[in-house]
Protein backbone atom coordinates (compact mmCIF):
# COMPACT_ATOMS: atom_id res chain seq x y z
CA UNK A 1 0.00 0.00 0.00
CA UNK A 2 1.07 3.25 -0.98
CA UNK A 3 -0.33 5.96 1.89
CA UNK A 4 0.08 9.17 2.47
CA UNK A 5 0.47 11.77 6.02
CA UNK A 6 -2.84 13.87 4.73
CA UNK A 7 -4.33 14.90 1.01
CA UNK A 8 -1.59 16.86 -0.86
CA UNK A 9 1.42 14.34 -0.13
CA UNK A 10 1.79 13.17 -3.36
CA UNK A 11 0.44 9.29 -3.30
CA UNK A 12 -1.06 10.15 -6.62
CA UNK A 13 2.04 10.41 -8.33
CA UNK A 14 4.29 8.44 -6.53
CA UNK A 15 1.57 5.45 -7.21
CA UNK A 16 1.03 6.26 -10.77
CA UNK A 17 5.35 6.52 -11.22
CA UNK A 18 5.39 3.33 -9.69
CA UNK A 19 2.50 1.47 -11.72
CA UNK A 20 4.10 2.77 -15.11
CA UNK A 21 7.88 1.88 -14.19
CA UNK A 22 6.37 -2.23 -13.28
CA UNK A 23 4.92 -1.97 -16.54
CA UNK A 24 7.40 -0.76 -18.45
CA UNK A 25 9.36 -3.93 -17.12
CA UNK A 26 6.46 -5.99 -18.22
CA UNK A 27 5.34 -7.06 -14.45
CA UNK A 28 1.40 -7.30 -14.82
CA UNK A 29 0.47 -4.79 -12.27
CA UNK A 30 -3.39 -4.44 -10.20
CA UNK A 31 -4.14 -1.40 -8.63
CA UNK A 32 -6.36 -1.07 -6.27
CA UNK A 33 -8.34 2.21 -4.14
CA UNK A 34 -8.93 2.55 -0.72
CA UNK A 35 -12.06 4.30 -0.27
CA UNK A 36 -14.99 5.35 -2.72
CA UNK A 37 -13.24 7.97 -4.88
CA UNK A 38 -13.35 7.46 -8.44
CA UNK A 39 -11.23 9.38 -10.25
CA UNK A 40 -8.09 7.74 -9.09
CA UNK A 41 -8.81 4.34 -10.36
CA UNK A 42 -9.04 6.26 -13.47
CA UNK A 43 -5.48 6.50 -14.06
CA UNK A 44 -4.80 3.53 -12.56
CA UNK A 45 -6.48 1.78 -15.67
CA UNK A 46 -4.88 4.11 -17.93
CA UNK A 47 -1.40 2.78 -16.50
CA UNK A 48 -2.07 -1.03 -16.15
CA UNK A 49 -4.90 -1.79 -18.76
CA UNK A 50 -6.39 -3.62 -15.94
CA UNK A 51 -9.14 -1.89 -14.12
CA UNK A 52 -8.57 -0.66 -10.92
CA UNK A 53 -11.17 -1.35 -8.42
CA UNK A 54 -12.24 0.37 -4.93
CA UNK A 55 -11.50 -1.27 -1.94
CA UNK A 56 -13.78 0.52 0.91
CA UNK A 57 -14.58 -1.17 4.30
CA UNK A 58 -17.36 0.71 5.08
CA UNK A 59 -19.37 0.21 1.56
CA UNK A 60 -18.47 -3.38 1.19
CA UNK A 61 -17.93 -4.93 4.43
CA UNK A 62 -14.63 -6.59 5.72
CA UNK A 63 -15.09 -10.01 4.29
CA UNK A 64 -16.32 -8.89 0.85
CA UNK A 65 -12.90 -6.33 0.36
CA UNK A 66 -10.85 -9.19 1.21
CA UNK A 67 -12.95 -11.51 -0.90
CA UNK A 68 -12.65 -8.74 -4.25
CA UNK A 69 -8.56 -7.81 -3.43
CA UNK A 70 -8.09 -11.63 -3.36
CA UNK A 71 -10.48 -11.70 -6.70
CA UNK A 72 -9.40 -8.78 -8.97
CA UNK A 73 -5.45 -9.96 -8.10
CA UNK A 74 -5.63 -13.32 -8.90
CA UNK A 75 -3.29 -13.69 -12.36
CA UNK A 76 -1.45 -10.81 -12.06
CA UNK A 77 2.66 -10.40 -10.38
CA UNK A 78 1.81 -7.72 -7.97
CA UNK A 79 -0.94 -5.37 -6.63
CA UNK A 80 -0.59 -1.76 -5.27
CA UNK A 81 -2.96 -0.05 -3.58
CA UNK A 82 -3.22 3.74 -3.39
CA UNK A 83 -4.38 5.14 0.16
CA UNK A 84 -6.92 7.83 1.06
CA UNK A 85 -6.22 11.35 2.90
CA UNK A 86 -4.10 10.54 5.33
CA UNK A 87 -3.34 6.70 6.85
CA UNK A 88 -5.44 7.00 9.93
CA UNK A 89 -8.22 9.00 8.19
CA UNK A 90 -11.87 7.24 8.47
CA UNK A 91 -14.60 7.56 11.12
CA UNK A 92 -13.95 8.29 14.40
CA UNK A 93 -10.69 8.10 16.77
CA UNK A 94 -10.11 4.39 15.89
CA UNK A 95 -9.30 4.72 12.16
CA UNK A 96 -12.21 2.86 10.97
CA UNK A 97 -12.71 2.82 7.36
CA UNK A 98 -9.02 3.95 6.75
CA UNK A 99 -6.37 2.93 4.69
CA UNK A 100 -4.78 1.86 8.19
CA UNK A 101 -7.60 -0.44 8.95
CA UNK A 102 -7.47 -1.91 5.18
CA UNK A 103 -4.01 -2.67 5.73
CA UNK A 104 -4.42 -3.93 8.81
CA UNK A 105 -7.57 -6.13 7.74
CA UNK A 106 -5.12 -7.54 4.51
CA UNK A 107 -1.87 -7.71 5.95
CA UNK A 108 -1.00 -5.37 3.70
CA UNK A 109 3.07 -3.73 4.20
CA UNK A 110 2.73 0.11 3.82
CA UNK A 111 4.80 2.63 2.27
CA UNK A 112 4.34 6.23 3.67
CA UNK A 113 4.83 8.76 0.95
CA UNK A 114 6.21 12.04 3.14
CA UNK A 115 6.45 15.43 1.72
CA UNK A 116 8.88 17.52 3.84
CA UNK A 117 8.43 20.89 2.55
CA UNK A 118 9.40 23.86 5.64
CA UNK A 119 11.21 20.90 7.42
CA UNK A 120 14.05 19.14 8.15
CA UNK A 121 14.58 17.08 11.44
CA UNK A 122 10.71 17.49 11.58
CA UNK A 123 9.99 15.05 9.22
CA UNK A 124 11.47 12.50 11.37
CA UNK A 125 9.50 13.17 14.37
CA UNK A 126 6.35 12.81 12.12
CA UNK A 127 7.50 9.25 10.42
CA UNK A 128 8.11 8.29 13.94
CA UNK A 129 4.42 9.53 15.29
CA UNK A 130 2.98 7.78 12.26
CA UNK A 131 4.50 4.26 12.97
CA UNK A 132 4.04 4.29 16.46
CA UNK A 133 0.66 6.01 16.63
CA UNK A 134 -1.55 2.33 16.33
CA UNK A 135 -0.60 -0.94 16.75
CA UNK A 136 -0.41 -3.29 13.97
CA UNK A 137 0.02 -0.35 10.91
CA UNK A 138 2.27 -2.34 9.00
CA UNK A 139 4.27 0.78 7.78
CA UNK A 140 7.20 -0.94 6.58
CA UNK A 141 9.05 1.65 4.55
CA UNK A 142 8.84 5.64 3.40
CA UNK A 143 9.33 7.35 0.00
CA UNK A 144 9.64 11.43 -0.29
CA UNK A 145 7.86 13.20 -2.38
CA UNK A 146 9.04 16.71 -4.43
CA UNK A 147 12.70 16.88 -2.85
CA UNK A 148 15.68 17.63 -5.11
CA UNK A 149 18.38 14.53 -4.91
CA UNK A 150 20.73 16.52 -3.06
CA UNK A 151 18.09 17.03 -0.03
CA UNK A 152 17.38 13.57 -0.71
CA UNK A 153 21.14 13.28 0.28
CA UNK A 154 20.25 14.64 3.43
CA UNK A 155 16.66 13.42 4.30
CA UNK A 156 17.24 9.63 3.94
CA UNK A 157 20.26 9.05 6.27
CA UNK A 158 18.67 11.13 9.05
CA UNK A 159 15.25 9.65 8.54
CA UNK A 160 16.67 6.15 8.97
CA UNK A 161 18.80 7.09 12.04
CA UNK A 162 16.06 8.75 13.59
CA UNK A 163 13.35 6.45 12.46
CA UNK A 164 14.63 2.94 12.26
CA UNK A 165 12.31 2.54 8.73
CA UNK A 166 14.20 2.13 5.68
CA UNK A 167 13.67 4.95 3.15
CA UNK A 168 12.98 3.63 -0.20
CA UNK A 169 13.33 6.82 -2.36
CA UNK A 170 12.11 9.83 -3.12
CA UNK A 171 10.77 11.79 -6.76
CA UNK A 172 11.73 14.96 -7.26
CA UNK A 173 9.51 18.04 -8.15
CA UNK A 174 7.85 17.62 -11.79
CA UNK A 175 5.87 20.80 -12.87
CA UNK A 176 5.61 19.51 -16.37
CA UNK A 177 3.91 16.46 -15.07
CA UNK A 178 1.66 17.96 -12.62
CA UNK A 179 -2.51 16.98 -13.00
CA UNK A 180 -4.87 20.06 -12.93
CA UNK A 181 -7.92 19.69 -9.77
CA UNK A 182 -11.24 20.95 -9.97
CA UNK A 183 -14.31 21.05 -7.37
CA UNK A 184 -14.46 16.69 -7.08
CA UNK A 185 -10.57 16.02 -7.21
CA UNK A 186 -8.22 15.83 -10.03
CA UNK A 187 -9.53 16.00 -13.76
CA UNK A 188 -10.05 12.53 -15.37
CA UNK A 189 -7.58 10.98 -17.28
CA UNK A 190 -9.42 10.70 -20.57
CA UNK A 191 -10.02 14.82 -20.19
CA UNK A 192 -5.44 15.17 -20.54
CA UNK A 193 -5.01 15.34 -23.75
CA UNK A 194 -0.75 14.77 -22.80
CA UNK A 195 -1.50 12.10 -20.25
CA UNK A 196 0.79 9.75 -21.70
CA UNK A 197 3.72 12.21 -21.46
CA UNK A 198 2.43 13.20 -17.90
CA UNK A 199 2.98 9.75 -17.04
CA UNK A 200 5.41 8.83 -18.90
CA UNK A 201 7.67 11.44 -16.54
CA UNK A 202 6.80 9.92 -13.49
CA UNK A 203 7.35 6.36 -14.15
CA UNK A 204 10.98 7.88 -15.66
CA UNK A 205 11.56 9.69 -12.59
CA UNK A 206 10.31 6.41 -10.21
CA UNK A 207 11.93 3.56 -12.00
CA UNK A 208 15.09 6.13 -11.66
CA UNK A 209 14.27 7.20 -8.00
CA UNK A 210 12.54 4.75 -6.48
CA UNK A 211 13.55 1.30 -5.54
CA UNK A 212 11.40 -0.56 -6.97
CA UNK A 213 13.18 -4.07 -6.81
CA UNK A 214 12.67 -3.32 -2.59
CA UNK A 215 9.12 -2.38 -2.95
CA UNK A 216 8.35 -5.84 -5.01
CA UNK A 217 10.03 -7.61 -2.65
CA UNK A 218 8.20 -6.17 0.50
CA UNK A 219 4.89 -7.40 -1.35
CA UNK A 220 6.47 -10.77 -1.50
CA UNK A 221 6.08 -10.45 2.55
CA UNK A 222 2.14 -10.11 2.61
CA UNK A 223 0.35 -13.11 3.74
CA UNK A 224 -2.10 -14.73 2.85
CA UNK A 225 -6.17 -13.76 3.64
CA UNK A 226 -9.01 -15.60 4.64
CA UNK A 227 -12.53 -14.97 3.99
CA UNK A 228 -16.13 -16.53 2.89
CA UNK A 229 -16.21 -16.89 -0.92
CA UNK A 230 -19.02 -14.45 -2.34
CA UNK A 231 -22.07 -16.92 -4.36
CA UNK A 232 -22.69 -15.14 -7.09
CA UNK A 233 -25.82 -16.98 -9.51
CA UNK A 234 -26.32 -16.57 -13.41
CA UNK A 235 -29.93 -16.62 -13.28
CA UNK A 236 -30.92 -13.41 -14.99
CA UNK A 237 -30.81 -12.42 -18.65
CA UNK A 238 -31.34 -9.11 -19.94
CA UNK A 239 -29.50 -6.23 -21.44
CA UNK A 240 -29.44 -3.05 -19.43
CA UNK A 241 -27.59 0.32 -20.63
CA UNK A 242 -25.34 2.11 -18.99
CA UNK A 243 -24.60 5.73 -19.65
CA UNK A 244 -20.79 6.41 -20.17
CA UNK A 245 -18.68 9.75 -21.50
CA UNK A 246 -17.29 11.97 -20.38
CA UNK A 247 -20.24 13.05 -18.44
CA UNK A 248 -21.22 10.07 -16.74
CA UNK A 249 -17.88 8.32 -15.53
CA UNK A 250 -18.31 7.45 -12.13
CA UNK A 251 -18.64 3.45 -12.06
CA UNK A 252 -17.61 1.12 -9.62
CA UNK A 253 -16.24 -1.61 -11.75
CA UNK A 254 -17.31 -4.71 -9.39
CA UNK A 255 -20.56 -3.40 -8.97
CA UNK A 256 -20.93 -3.47 -12.89
CA UNK A 257 -19.04 -7.11 -13.19
CA UNK A 258 -21.63 -8.24 -10.65
CA UNK A 259 -24.32 -7.54 -12.70
CA UNK A 260 -22.28 -9.24 -15.69
CA UNK A 261 -21.61 -11.90 -13.28
CA UNK A 262 -25.55 -12.64 -12.80
CA UNK A 263 -26.25 -12.81 -16.14
CA UNK A 264 -26.43 -9.23 -17.19
CA UNK A 265 -25.44 -7.52 -20.48
CA UNK A 266 -24.13 -4.26 -20.06
CA UNK A 267 -24.72 -1.40 -23.36
CA UNK A 268 -23.13 1.50 -23.00
CA UNK A 269 -23.86 4.56 -24.59
CA UNK A 270 -23.55 8.33 -24.57
CA UNK A 271 -25.76 10.85 -23.13
CA UNK A 272 -23.73 13.35 -25.16
CA UNK A 273 -23.36 12.19 -28.42
CA UNK A 274 -25.88 9.39 -29.15
CA UNK A 275 -29.26 10.67 -30.27
CA UNK A 276 -31.51 7.69 -28.14
CA UNK A 277 -31.35 4.84 -25.96
CA UNK A 278 -29.73 1.77 -27.19
CA UNK A 279 -32.80 -0.86 -28.70
CA UNK A 280 -33.85 -3.84 -26.71
CA UNK A 281 -32.74 -2.85 -23.18
CA UNK A 282 -34.46 -3.96 -20.17
CA UNK A 283 -32.75 -1.25 -17.78
CA UNK A 284 -30.89 1.63 -17.40
CA UNK A 285 -27.56 2.77 -15.26
CA UNK A 286 -27.30 6.42 -15.59
CA UNK A 287 -23.90 7.23 -12.98
CA UNK A 288 -22.24 9.99 -11.11
CA UNK A 289 -20.00 12.52 -13.12
CA UNK A 290 -19.60 16.00 -14.44
CA UNK A 291 -23.20 16.90 -16.19
CA UNK A 292 -23.09 20.32 -14.72
CA UNK A 293 -19.70 20.69 -16.83
CA UNK A 294 -21.61 19.68 -19.98
CA UNK A 295 -24.94 20.74 -19.10
CA UNK A 296 -25.47 23.11 -22.09
CA UNK A 297 -24.44 20.08 -24.68
CA UNK A 298 -26.34 17.80 -22.75
CA UNK A 299 -30.17 19.63 -22.61
CA UNK A 300 -29.20 20.65 -26.66
CA UNK A 301 -29.59 16.91 -26.88
CA UNK A 302 -33.51 17.09 -27.30
CA UNK A 303 -33.87 13.53 -28.84
CA UNK A 304 -31.95 12.20 -25.81
CA UNK A 305 -33.86 13.63 -23.64
CA UNK A 306 -37.00 12.82 -25.09
CA UNK A 307 -36.42 8.81 -25.52
CA UNK A 308 -35.56 8.74 -22.05
CA UNK A 309 -38.37 10.50 -20.97
CA UNK A 310 -40.67 8.75 -22.97
CA UNK A 311 -38.70 5.07 -21.68
CA UNK A 312 -39.08 5.67 -18.23
CA UNK A 313 -42.51 6.59 -18.78
CA UNK A 314 -43.09 3.02 -20.15
CA UNK A 315 -41.70 1.64 -16.53
CA UNK A 316 -38.10 0.80 -18.05
CA UNK A 317 -36.31 -0.19 -14.20
CA UNK A 318 -33.85 2.67 -13.90
CA UNK A 319 -30.73 3.14 -11.15
CA UNK A 320 -29.27 6.95 -11.25
CA UNK A 321 -27.41 8.34 -9.09
CA UNK A 322 -25.83 11.63 -8.24
CA UNK A 323 -25.13 13.34 -11.96
CA UNK A 324 -27.74 10.85 -13.47
CA UNK A 325 -30.04 11.64 -10.80
CA UNK A 326 -29.36 15.48 -11.45
CA UNK A 327 -29.85 14.59 -15.39
CA UNK A 328 -33.35 13.29 -14.66
CA UNK A 329 -34.49 16.09 -13.03
CA UNK A 330 -36.33 18.92 -14.56
CA UNK A 331 -33.02 21.33 -14.82
CA UNK A 332 -29.54 21.94 -13.92
CA UNK A 333 -28.32 25.93 -13.08
CA UNK A 334 -24.38 25.55 -13.17
CA UNK A 335 -22.34 28.59 -11.09
CA UNK A 336 -23.30 31.38 -13.39
CA UNK A 337 -27.04 30.91 -12.40
CA UNK A 338 -27.37 29.70 -16.65
CA UNK A 339 -30.49 27.22 -15.98
CA UNK A 340 -30.33 24.20 -18.38
CA UNK A 341 -33.23 22.01 -19.00
CA UNK A 342 -32.63 18.15 -18.64
CA UNK A 343 -35.10 15.27 -19.44
CA UNK A 344 -37.63 16.76 -16.69
CA UNK A 345 -38.51 12.48 -15.49
CA UNK A 346 -38.49 14.15 -12.12
CA UNK A 347 -39.83 16.71 -10.63
CA UNK A 348 -36.98 19.27 -9.24
CA UNK A 349 -34.04 21.41 -10.15
CA UNK A 350 -30.04 20.93 -9.73
CA UNK A 351 -28.05 24.49 -8.43
CA UNK A 352 -24.36 24.00 -8.52
CA UNK A 353 -23.27 24.93 -4.54
CA UNK A 354 -20.31 26.56 -2.95
CA UNK A 355 -19.21 23.85 -0.98
CA UNK A 356 -19.36 19.98 -0.61
CA UNK A 357 -23.11 18.54 0.26
CA UNK A 358 -23.73 16.12 2.95
CA UNK A 359 -20.72 14.53 2.08
CA UNK A 360 -19.57 11.34 3.63
CA UNK A 361 -20.78 7.93 4.57
CA UNK A 362 -24.22 7.18 5.47
CA UNK A 363 -26.53 4.19 5.10
CA UNK A 364 -30.10 4.24 3.46
CA UNK A 365 -32.53 2.53 5.00
CA UNK A 366 -35.95 1.80 2.60
CA UNK A 367 -39.11 3.54 3.83
CA UNK A 368 -41.34 1.40 1.05
CA UNK A 369 -40.97 -1.31 -1.09
CA UNK A 370 -38.95 -0.31 -4.58
CA UNK A 371 -36.84 -1.19 -7.38
CA UNK A 372 -34.01 -2.49 -5.31
CA UNK A 373 -35.08 -3.90 -1.99
CA UNK A 374 -38.15 -4.26 0.56
CA UNK A 375 -39.16 -1.81 2.99
CA UNK A 376 -36.86 -1.45 5.94
CA UNK A 377 -33.68 -3.27 4.33
CA UNK A 378 -30.51 -1.40 3.94
CA UNK A 379 -27.15 -0.21 1.95
CA UNK A 380 -24.18 1.75 2.99
CA UNK A 381 -23.66 4.83 0.94
CA UNK A 382 -21.38 7.72 0.32
CA UNK A 383 -22.23 11.02 -1.17
CA UNK A 384 -19.40 13.51 -2.03
CA UNK A 385 -21.27 16.40 -4.47
CA UNK A 386 -21.17 20.51 -4.98
CA UNK A 387 -24.71 20.76 -5.90
CA UNK A 388 -28.15 20.17 -4.78
CA UNK A 389 -31.21 19.46 -5.51
CA UNK A 390 -34.63 21.41 -4.13
CA UNK A 391 -36.35 17.90 -4.21
CA UNK A 392 -33.88 14.73 -3.09
CA UNK A 393 -36.85 12.27 -2.84
CA UNK A 394 -38.47 10.57 0.44
CA UNK A 395 -38.04 6.89 -0.51
CA UNK A 396 -35.38 6.15 1.83
CA UNK A 397 -34.30 7.75 5.20
CA UNK A 398 -30.47 8.39 4.74
CA UNK A 399 -28.51 7.85 8.58
CA UNK A 400 -25.30 9.54 9.53
CA UNK A 401 -22.97 6.43 10.90
CA UNK A 402 -23.11 8.29 14.53
CA UNK A 403 -27.29 8.39 14.59
CA UNK A 404 -27.27 12.00 15.12
CA UNK A 405 -28.54 13.56 11.42
CA UNK A 406 -30.84 11.97 9.34
CA UNK A 407 -32.84 13.09 6.33
CA UNK A 408 -34.77 11.52 3.50
CA UNK A 409 -33.73 11.29 -0.35
CA UNK A 410 -34.03 9.01 -3.03
CA UNK A 411 -36.69 8.78 -5.48
CA UNK A 412 -37.77 5.31 -5.67
CA UNK A 413 -40.33 3.31 -7.03
CA UNK A 414 -41.00 -0.25 -8.32
CA UNK A 415 -39.12 0.60 -11.17
CA UNK A 416 -37.03 3.68 -10.53
CA UNK A 417 -33.47 4.39 -7.84
CA UNK A 418 -32.60 7.97 -8.52
CA UNK A 419 -30.85 10.16 -5.81
CA UNK A 420 -27.58 12.04 -4.78
CA UNK A 421 -25.95 8.71 -2.58
CA UNK A 422 -23.45 6.04 -4.71
CA UNK A 423 -24.40 2.86 -3.34
CA UNK A 424 -21.80 -0.30 -4.50
CA UNK A 425 -23.56 -3.31 -5.22
CA UNK A 426 -21.10 -5.81 -3.17
CA UNK A 427 -22.40 -3.83 0.14
CA UNK A 428 -25.73 -5.78 -0.15
CA UNK A 429 -25.89 -8.11 -3.46
CA UNK A 430 -29.30 -8.09 -3.13
CA UNK A 431 -30.32 -4.86 -4.36
CA UNK A 432 -28.47 -6.24 -7.64
CA UNK A 433 -31.06 -9.33 -7.28
CA UNK A 434 -33.58 -7.36 -7.23
CA UNK A 435 -32.52 -4.60 -10.20
CA UNK A 436 -32.12 -7.44 -12.34
CA UNK A 437 -35.21 -9.05 -11.72
CA UNK A 438 -37.03 -6.04 -12.61
CA UNK A 439 -35.78 -6.46 -15.63
CA UNK A 440 -36.07 -9.62 -16.56
CA UNK A 441 -39.63 -8.52 -15.83
CA UNK A 442 -39.74 -5.76 -18.09
CA UNK A 443 -38.40 -7.96 -20.63
CA UNK A 444 -41.15 -10.03 -20.48
CA UNK A 445 -43.49 -7.11 -21.17
CA UNK A 446 -41.90 -5.63 -24.33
Amino acid sequence: MIAGTGSGCGKTTVTCGILNALVDRGVRTSAFKCGPDYIDPMFHTEITGIKSRNLDTFLLGDNNLKYLLDKNSVGNDISFIEGVMGFYDGLGNDGRHSSYSISRLTGTPVVLVVNPKGMALSIAAIINGFRDFMPENNIKGVIINSVSPGLYQMYKPMIEEKTGIRVLGFLPPMPEAVIESRHLGLVTAEEIKDIRKKLNIMAKNAEEFIDIDALVGLAQTAGAMEYDKVSVRKKYSCNIAVAKDKAFCFYYEDSLELLREMGAELTYFSPLEDKSLPENIQGLILGGGYPELYAEKLSSNKTMLKSIKDTLSEGLPTYAECGGFMYLQQSISNKQNNKYPMTGVLDGNSTMCERLTRFGYTTLIAKEDNLFCKKGESINAHEFHYSDSDNNGNGFESVKPEGKRKWKCIFASDTLFAGYPHIHFYGNTKFAESFLQKCCNFSKHI
